[in-house]
């Protein structure tokens, strides 16, 4: 089990990084080799025989791919001051990134369009996302909206779903590797959640000429064909923009296109 904030501000340092090394699958020769010291220094950091500076913590979080929200806590752990904000999307430091989120989803419209948090919390969407929300049950609309668990719940879009096993296979596939590369407890027991939706269907294989699994969603009687892609802010340097995704669903062929067009 993945280890609570509070127990990890009591583990060293050293004990946190060896545990992003091991995560990133990278011997102490590689993390060495990476960030230019000696295989001995990163041993001696990692069993606390050796203080790290600020500069050595951020280092090599950063050739661990370290998040920035676990980075400020290998500061902390370190005995050094978090450098990294952790602003709220609605306050008034965050009026660049919402007004561009914002022009975002509006210039998507009417296609589908929806922005997540770290959890997969629903932040913003735009018009579009009324054929996701139409019909399902209130308790899954009830804040804060989780865009997994409204797709894979049985009283959610699942029903709706014509390629379910396709799409709850790729969908758990991508949040396990998610929950293992941030050993994040909360994205880890979300995943555990929606795997239990699963019933014993098989996800069909894909097709000779298949590149990417669509998502077909019927909806007032038609089934709509979908394609989805997933964006995020280049060079974050805050908590929260970091985490944030801005999930976007476009039309595949073009009676989906003519269809969505026509409800705005």
């Amino acid at each position: 089990m993945a280890a609570t904030i509070e127990e990890t501000f009591q583990r060293p340092v050293g004990e946190l990084l060896r545990g992003w090394r091991e995560r990133r699958r990278l011997s102490q020769l590689e993390l060495a080799n990476r960030v230019e010291v000696s295989t001995r220094h990163v041993s001696f950091v990692e069993t606390g025989r050796s203080k790290p500076s600020r500069d050595m913590v951020l280092r090599l979080a950063e050739h661990l791919d370290v998040p920035l929200r676990d980075r400020n806590q290998l500061l902390l752990a370190g005995g050094f001051a978090p450098i990294y904000s952790e602003a709220s999307l609605h306050s008034p430091a965050m009026l660049a990134v919402r007004t561009t989120l914002r022009r975002l989803l509006k210039a998507h419209e009417p296609f589908p369009a929806l922005v997540v948090d770290r959890w997969w919390n629903i932040v913003e969407t735009n018009a579009g996302i009324r054929i996701f929300t139409a019909g399902v049950d209130e308790k899954l609309l009830q804040a804060p909206i989780n865009a997994l668990r409204l797709t894979l719940h049985p009283d959610g879009l699942a029903k709706r779903i014509g390629n379910i096993a396709e799409v709850r296979a790729s969908a758990l596939a991508s949040l396990q590797r998610q929950a293992a590369s941030t050993a994040d407890p909360e994205l880890q027991d979300l995943y555990d959640e929606l795997r239990a939706y699963a019933v014993d269907d098989k996800p069909a294989p894909p097709g000779p000429a298949e590149v990417v699994i669509p998502f077909k969603l019927t909806h007032d009687g038609r089934e709509l064909s979908l394609l989805t892609m997933i964006a995020t802010f280049g060079t974050p340097l805050d908590v929260t923009v970091s985490e944030l995704m801005i999930e976007s669903f476009y039309p595949a062929d073009d009676a989906t296109a003519e269809y969505l067009r026509s409800l705005s």
